[in-house]
């Protein structure tokens, strides 16, 4: 039987509380989500839709602090593959011992900081992996093939493969196809595809890939006020159950 293709869910930590960050996050451990990425609230989102930012902003503009996240964290980890997604930021000013600290105290796995450009992540990613810990490497339509062949050469736990976007239709599945064939000619480490992934997406996306990472599907739910929050995650359950059907077609 051919290995089951992974889903990756992103969610904002403290949106629309803490409690129900934890709720959901088990919710979709048990929809079948394989790695959560529970996301760290900041002011400027800049790898992120106008979704997303809409729930960072909420988020912070109800108290989030990163205690909250390493507290969500302590009853989320165990529970399911997570790792800390959020901007260098918090990282640089707080210093990423710390998150490294608490990411092993917590039992989080790893760390997705998208604007880490590879050449500045290095001294952060050696820390990270002598403590045990993954750093995620991105890869973007835009790399060369040195470039593509340099960043996956160290690559662990999974590749986040960026589909932008603006590159719609059968294109899109072109470029993408022949980008995965160069990151698998220089590595075995898991490819997923991330970025405008959707239960509309997600079969066509997969094609090629392990895996699909998605976010904004998710957090377009947390932002219905006309919800309540057991519906939210009555919601995003049967999404994720859709998307992890519809991928390992």
């Amino acid at each position: 039987m051919p290995n089951r293709k992974k889903l990756v869910a992103y969610i904002t930590t403290g949106f629309p509380s803490l409690d129900f960050t934890v709720d959901a996050a088990l919710a979709l451990a048990e929809a079948g989500v394989d790695t959560l990425e529970l996301g760290m609230p900041f002011s400027d989102p800049v790898a992120d839709g106008p979704v997303i930012e809409a729930a960072n902003l909420k988020a912070l503009q109800n108290g989030f602090k990163l205690d909250h996240l390493f507290e969500a964290s302590a009853k989320i980890a165990p529970q399911i593959d997570t790792l800390w997604m959020g901007y260098f930021n918090p990282f640089y000013h707080k210093g990423i011992d710390r998150f490294i600290t608490e990411a092993i105290k917590t039992g989080v796995n790893g760390f997705i900081i998208p604007d880490l450009p590879f050449e500045e992540a290095k001294p952060y990613k050696s820390a990270i992996e002598a403590a045990g810990l993954d750093l995620i490497d991105f890869i973007a339509p835009t790399d060369s093939k040195a470039r593509i062949e340099q960043i996956v050469k160290d690559a662990k736990k999974f590749i986040y493969l960026v589909a932008y976007a603006g590159i719609t239709g059968a294109g899109k599945s072109e470029d993408l196809k022949e980008i995965v064939n160069d990151i698998k000619t220089f590595t075995d480490t898991p490819v997923y595809v991330g970025f405008g992934v959707d239960q509309n997406t997600a079969q066509k996306k997969a094609q090629g890939v392990d895996g699909v990472i998605v976010g904004s599907a998710f957090v377009k739910v947390l932002l219905d006020e006309s919800l309540s929050n057991t519906q939210k995650i009555s919601r995003i359950s049967a999404i994720a159950k859709e998307i992890k059907e519809k991928i390992n077609l």
